[in-house]
Formats: C-alpha cells, structure tokens, sequence
C-alpha cells in the first residue's frame, strides 16, 4: 500500500504492532495468514477443511511437511489477539460433516489460531529452531478488501468512479431508482437528515441488487454497506456519491459537505482502523474467487470480476521481507488467488478454469503495474461435495459429476429433495481463454460464454473406516494451496 494511504501517527502505529508481532515470534514463530474473498467464494469452507483435515491426518500427499512424516502435532490453541472474535471452527465442521449443511458466509473478521510441531529438514535448522510454527488464520470479508483503494482517493473521485459504473450495462438498470434520486438532489441546499438517509437507503439497494445471485457482481465498494455490521444506521454509513461540478468546494453546511463529510469519516473510522490493526500485520494471503459462478452469470459479470481483481491486487505488493521492512512495515510475500467449487467441473476442466483465472489475474497485474512475482494461481475445492462418472447417451459417452443437489435445487424443472443424487453434465470450459478475452473486449456484453451447469450440492457424507472413525474432509488441491502459503515455513 503506497505510503500516502497512510498517515504519520498510523505508519508509527503499523511499525509498532509489526515489532511487537516480531518479538513475540522469536519466542514462538508465528506466520499470519489472510484468508479472503468475494461474495460466495467459500472462505468459511477453506478455513473449516484446512483445519480439519490438519488436524485428522487429511490426504495432504503435495503438502510435503505432512506426507514427509515431519509433522508430528497439529493443534488449536488460543488466539494472540483478545479483542478479535474467534473463528467459530468448531460449529463450522459440524455443519459441514454432522448436518451436511454450507456454513453461515463470513460477515465480520474472525481468527483462529493452529501450532504445528514438526522436525526441520535441515539438520542445521533443528540446532536453532525450536520446531514449532503458529499460523494465525485472519479471515475477512472481500468486501473490506475493495474498500482499501478507498484511501486514496477523495470524495469527488469517488462519486465521479461510482456514477461512471452505475451508467453501464447491467447497473444501469439496477441504478435507475438511486441515479434518479441523485439527479434530483440539490448538492448545495442545508444538509437535511432525512434526505441524506434516503440517498444511503437507495444506494445500499442498488449495491445489493448488484450483489444478488442473479448478477453475481463483484466491485461494490464500500463494503460496509453490505456487511453493515454494528455500525449499521452510523453517519460514518450515512452517504452516498453526489453528481459534483467539476470544480469548487462544498458550501459549508450543504448536502455535498455533509456526504463528504460521512465519506471521510467513513474511511477513518471504518477503513484505516481494519487497514493498520489486520491487513498491515499479514504475511502472507489467499484469495478466493468463484469464476464459474461469473461466467455463469455471463459476460458483465467476468468483466466485473476482473475489475474487482485489479482493485484487490493493487492492494498487495507481494516481495521478499528485508529485515527491516518485515519488522517496520511487513509486506505480503505470497498471494494465491483460488479458483473455487473445481469439484463442479470434471477433472478435464481443472487445467481450464486456472488458466482462465490465471488470465483474469494477469490482466490485472498488468493494468497496475505490478510483478507477478510472489503470485500465484491455482483451481480448488476447499471440500469435494462430488465424484465423477461417466455415462451413455446415444451412444456417445460424457463425463458427469455425481452428488446430492442442495433441498430446492431444480435440475432440467426437476426439483430435488436433498437426499437423492443425481449425475450433471457440467459443461466445457475453452482449452485457450484467450479467446473469450478478446472476444469480450471486442463484443463486451454480446459475447457468448461456454455454458457451466452451476448446482448447488450438499456437502458430501463422509466415509468411515471399519473402526468406525470418519475420514477427513475431502478436497481438490487444498493440499498444493498448503504448500504454497506456508510449506517453506516448515521446512
């Protein structure tokens, strides 16, 4: 995050907290890893199966610490952090594997502590290291993420950006009500509350709108006015962007002064804080990404997905620590965006829907400006709720998938119950995305996306072995994911 973001007194505060994190991690060696996402993208369901298939001896074959026979303990142990609310795992895996149900989405930021002891592969390493590590898993809503640009940027910009995007495509139409509210309004006349709260109303209503299953939209800053939390019916969530001249200041006690207001107060009581006490302290992070869901959705929304993309990877700048960048200012040193839900795909499409993600994520780091050094992309399933089949048709044979749909789900207008399976045909991802990027930046909203059956399935029943013990959460790749965020801190 460029230095400008921030002010003096919270660069002094970052440094402090990154020293204090510095020596505690001398007497127990600790990494911090942020787990985040956009809407959906199962950031409870990759903490819950991580954990759980740690600490049950999961299939974790390319996480090499663990198929090495290095890791001799896994536990939880209580968190560093007393005013930060635990990570409710324990409620998350019994709704997983008890009641085969998805866990409650990540509104508020959560941690949870998990230690490790382990025999270093280096013999020099075992001399001086004590052969524990304690990773503390800091899981946020993507929503907070998107607002961090938010920073740098004024309230002119700000409402100059939001009206810009609500005028396009599909906003336009989910705008119509909030543009036409924003159009009437007279910036300059006597602040008035009531007038104030409604913009916010009508506001929050197109975000939303935006938000729904049926859009599947992804750059919706700012957050909070989704996720409201306790600050719900604050001033600091009490805005909304004005159409401003293109020049002068806001008259003193006019509307326009009142949104900017709300707006600055907004980022200094809502976005700095989360900036400097969570995101400034992380070593590492993942980010999770539902791409089949966009391409679902069709063409706006992978549009929207890789602007989202570009905002939230402007807000890393993944490198090598120093020594004293890592005790002043810490900088995140691995990024893996995961492409989720690869358990709705056959496994012939794995390869494509990261290298479709891989495309998105390139995009984006070439519009920033940045190095991909330190990033990278991989297609997952946090929990594995299918298998795969094959099956006959006119005698032609198709790869499916097979699983429980969702109570409610409706396949081809027949609706399922939630007990009984059923095999999907998932579709076909193209073998070179390049295609489907050209073309969208050619034809925009007229391209044709490959067609993706998106179900809704249950999370899977859980094999017991003939002594009666559950196996653990199966997945898709969590274990690679492992290997990349915190594999080299075992070594």
């Amino acid at each position: 995050m460029p230095p400008s973001l921030t002010s003096f007194t919270d660069d002094a505060l970052i440094a402090f907290d990154n020293l204090a994190d510095r020596a505690a991690g001398l007497v127990n060696p600790t990494i911090r890893l942020g787990v985040t996402g956009l809407s959906r993208s199962g950031k409870t369901v990759f903490i819950s199966s991580l954990v759980h298939n740690l600490l049950n001896g999961g299939r974790l074959p390319l996480f090499e610490p663990v198929q090495s026979g290095r890791v001799s303990a896994v536990r939880l142990e209580p968190q560093p952090d007393d005013a930060v609310p635990r990570f409710q795992y324990e409620d998350h895996i019994r709704a997983l594997v008890k009641d085969r149900v998805w866990p409650d989405s990540t509104r508020a930021i959560s941690e949870l502590r998990l230690t490790l002891d382990y025999q270093s592969a280096s013999g020099w390493n075992r001399l001086f290291s004590p052969g524990r590590l304690s990773i503390d898993i800091v899981d946020y809503p993507g929503e907070w993420l998107l607002d961090l640009p938010l920073l740098a940027k004024d309230f002119r910009t700000f409402s100059e950006e939001t009206l810009a995007l609500a005028e396009t495509g599909i906003r336009a139409e989910l705008s119509g009500h909030w543009l036409g509210m924003t159009e009437a309004a007279d910036i300059v006349e006597p602040a008035d509350e009531m007038k104030a709260r409604d913009l916010a109303t009508a506001f929050a209503d197109y975000l939303k709108a935006c938000k729904s299953d049926e859009r599947s939209l992804s750059t919706l800053p700012p957050g909070r006015f989704l996720l409201p939390g306790d600050l719900d019916g604050s001033p600091a969530l009490t805005f909304a962007p004005l159409k401003l001249p293109s020049e002068g200041n806001a008259p003193k006690g006019s509307l326009w002064a009142m949104m900017e207001r709300r707006y600055e107060s907004y980022k200094a009581v809502v976005v700095k804080p989360f900036f400097r006490e969570h995101f400034a302290r992380l070593d590492r992070q993942i980010v999770l990404v539902d791409a089949l869901q966009a391409i679902n959705r069709g063409p706006e929304a992978v549009q929207d997905l890789e602007r989202a993309l570009t905002d939230v990877l402007a807000c890393f700048r993944p490198g090598t620590n120093s020594l004293l960048s890592s005790l002043l200012g810490r900088r995140i040193d691995r990024v893996l965006v995961a492409a989720t839900k690869a358990d709705h795909l056959h496994h012939e499409s794995h390869d494509r829907l990261e290298a479709l993600t891989r495309r998105l994520v390139d995009r984006a780091i070439e519009r920033i400006g940045m190095a991909g050094a330190g990033i990278d992309v991989m297609a997952i399933a946090s929990v594995r709720a299918t298998r795969e089949a094959t099956v006959t048709r006119d005698g032609q044979t198709l790869p499916v998938i097979v699983g429980t749909p969702m109570d409610g789900e409706t396949i081809a207008g027949e609706t399922f119950d939630g007990n009984r399976k059923t095999a999907v045909f998932p579709g076909d991802l193209p073998e070179n995305p390049r295609w489907l990027f050209e073309a969208l930046e050619s034809n925009g909203a007229n391209v044709h996306l490959p067609e993706v059956n998106v179900v809704r399935f249950r999370p899977p029943e859980l094999e017991k072995t003939g002594e009666g013990i559950k196996l653990s959460v199966p997945h898709i790749r969590l274990d690679r994911a492992m290997q990349f965020l915190f594999g080299d801190r075992l070594a």
